[in-house]
């Protein structure tokens, strides 16, 4: 018998299974709680003053007064052209709806709401990259930025020409009408009835690739977005329109062309808070008890404080990795079924939770373990490789996914021995030997784990809803963001170790080339291919790791823990090679 799931669950269910497939497009209504005026009361409240300036008597019902006085609708687009003659004119007159006062502040009013806060965690979490939105205010930003997220924000034609390209944004929030502290918003119906060519390009992109969230918006006054959305020819994502009270016509008519899902709501702000309630419960439901991996890992913590619990720290991690690699035999792992995007996506999933607990641990040692540990750390690696290479026929990406396991346990005590500022050992980590299918012989580890062979950039940037470049490490960068609170410590320390990792790993990769090698690949104009990972195009994390790169002590520090066959030449050969392999892949080559 059939669950009748109600379609704000199968919303939930559809971004937490589609990570970074669906984008949100929000109006007016998703800040109504926020005591932000929606247009049609902003409308009704300029007929008020409008009419009490000309010395009209209170009106219970102003827009019958305005119909009994002009002998028509009261109109927002109409009203704002005659009070505002130019652009800056209308912005001053939006400003004092949305701007909040010291009053407003005290009662929590033009603030974020939790609608805005839910947003922001679900965008945290990695479900939401794209939101697109009629609104002029801010508080949508405010939210992401009070839970660490810096999104790109693009409020202008200007904007978006100097912008971070949507591909590489953590969160990219189109502000379609402008900011309400620009004067170049949007408000008039001429104003509305057209986009820039870029806009109408963005949109046709966004509204293709992506499934859509529509909240609070009206689609009855946005003429050419409304024209964006009839354009769009793709329905491989769904699209949900959550609705409060009766549908307009214009809604109508996109929800049958789009096929939308219709959500019956109360509010939009209570919607918004629902929805990440549920994708926060469904994606805890997809880990394993969240309370055992805790434990385990203050466990391993609290036998690595004390040399004589190093007999209860080896058989911690043996039950764990043996716990893991019998789960792993389990049916949910199956080469055999039959391929299906949705099915990878699930199986993905499933392999992060099923690995969370051993990977975390292996973080833990790798931050705070001793040396003498690294043998083992090493032998669990090895062992998850080999469980991998025990099936090597059926569907090509579930059989390459099944060292995704071995990829996590590896990254994550890569990462450790960064925090730690053990490279001797992170070095070591990348050149270790581990077996390769078909009783081929070993290779480093930097040359099957970190250029893994189920990193196939079509499934994984179909995974991610967005062409990337490295879209696997942008994948992994959002699951460790999550899971290396327990062994990085702060999360303003988390994007400097995954670049550094990255980088190293990139290092240790180039350095199957002798120095003679490179030089005259580099002096013939060519190069040597190599993965250089997703946060090659994070400026912010990789300047002053680059800057360290060029300086003598960065060199020699690198040296002393066995990379870059000990020249410090060879490190720069490996930076300008790097420029070469960023050229190529930006520029499409």
């Amino acid at each position: 018998m059939p669950l009748n799931l109600d379609p704000a669950t199968q919303c939930a269910f559809s971004i937490c299974e589609n990570k970074g497939v669906f984008a949100l497009l929000l109006g007016s209504g998703i800040s109504r709680a926020a005591s932000i005026p929606t247009g049609w009361e902003i409308t009704l409240d300029l007929v008020r003053r409008v009419a009490l300036a000309r010395g009209v008597d209170a009106q219970p019902d102003w827009a019958a007064w305005y119909r009994a006085e002009t002998g028509e609708n009261p109109n927002y687009s109409d009203l704002l052209e005659e009070l505002g003659a130019s652009p800056d004119e209308r912005r001053a007159i939006i400003h004092r709806y949305i701007e909040p006062t010291a009053e407003d502040r005290e009662q929590n009013k033009k603030v974020p709401t939790e609608a805005h806060r839910s947003i922001a965690k679900i965008v945290a979490a990695g479900h939401i990259r794209v939101i697109v939105t009629t609104n002029f205010d801010r508080l949508v930003e405010t939210a992401l930025r009070e839970l660490g997220v810096e999104p790109t924000v693009i409020t202008s034609m200007d904007v978006l020409r100097g912008a971070e390209p949507l591909t590489h944004s953590a969160c990219y929030v189109l502000k379609l009408h402008g900011d309400y502290k620009d004067a170049r918003i949007l408000n008039t119906e001429a104003e509305l009835s057209g986009y820039p060519a870029e806009y109408d390009a963005l949109l046709d992109r966004i509204f293709d690739e992506f499934g859509l969230i529509i909240c609070g918006w009206s689609g009855e006054w946005d003429h050419a977005l409304k024209a964006a959305m009839m354009r769009a020819p793709n329905r491989r994502y769904s699209v949900f329109w959550a609705a409060r009270g009766a549908i307009g016509t214009a809604a109508d008519e996109l929800i049958r062309h789009r096929r939308a899902r219709i959500i019956p709501i109360d509010s939009a702000d209570t919607f918004i808070s629902k929805l990440g309630a549920q994708v926060e419960a469904l994606e805890a439901s997809q880990r394993e008890n969240p309370l055992s991996i805790d434990l385990l890992i203050a466990s391993a913590k609290r036998f690595l404080s004390k040399p004589e619990h190093r007999i209860q720290l080896d058989e911690l991690f043996s039950d764990q990795t043996n716990r893991l690699l019998k789960e792993l035999d389990g049916p949910d792992f199956a080469v055999s079924h039959q391929w299906a995007p949705d099915v990878f996506r699930r199986r993905v999933i499933r392999y992060e939770a099923t690995t969370e607990a051993l990977a975390r641990m292996l973080g833990v040692i790798g931050r705070w373990g001793p040396d003498e540990h690294h043998t083992l750390v090493v032998e669990i690696i090895r062992s998850l490789v080999r469980h991998a290479n025990l099936e090597r026929n059926g569907i090509n990406g579930y059989v390459n996914l099944r060292a995704y396991p071995a990829i996590l346990a590896w990254t994550a005590y890569g990462l450790g021995l960064v925090r730690s500022s053990r490279l001797a050992k992170l070095h070591d980590l990348f050149v270790s030997s581990v077996e390769r299918p078909f009783q081929q012989e070993p290779k480093r580890a930097v040359e099957q784990l970190y250029i893994w062979e189920g990193a196939e950039e079509g499934i994984w940037r179909e995974i991610e809803g967005a062409r990337y470049h490295s879209a696997f490490s942008h994948h992994l960068i959002g699951l460790f963001s999550g899971w290396s609170d327990s062994f990085i410590g702060l999360t303003s320390s988390f994007p400097a170790a995954i670049a550094t990792f990255e980088t190293l790993a990139s290092l240790s990769v180039f350095e199957r080339e002798s120095l003679a090698t490179a030089q005259a690949a580099l002096a013939s104009e060519s190069f040597s291919w190599m993965p250089i990972g997703h946060t090659t195009f994070d400026n912010s994390s990789m300047r002053p790791l680059l800057a360290e790169l060029v300086t003598t002590e960065g060199k020699q520090k690198l040296i002393d823990a066995g990379f870059a066959h000990g020249n410090p030449d060879f490190i720069d050969l490996f930076l300008q090679n790097r420029g070469r392999v960023v050229g190529r892949m930006q520029f499409g080559g």
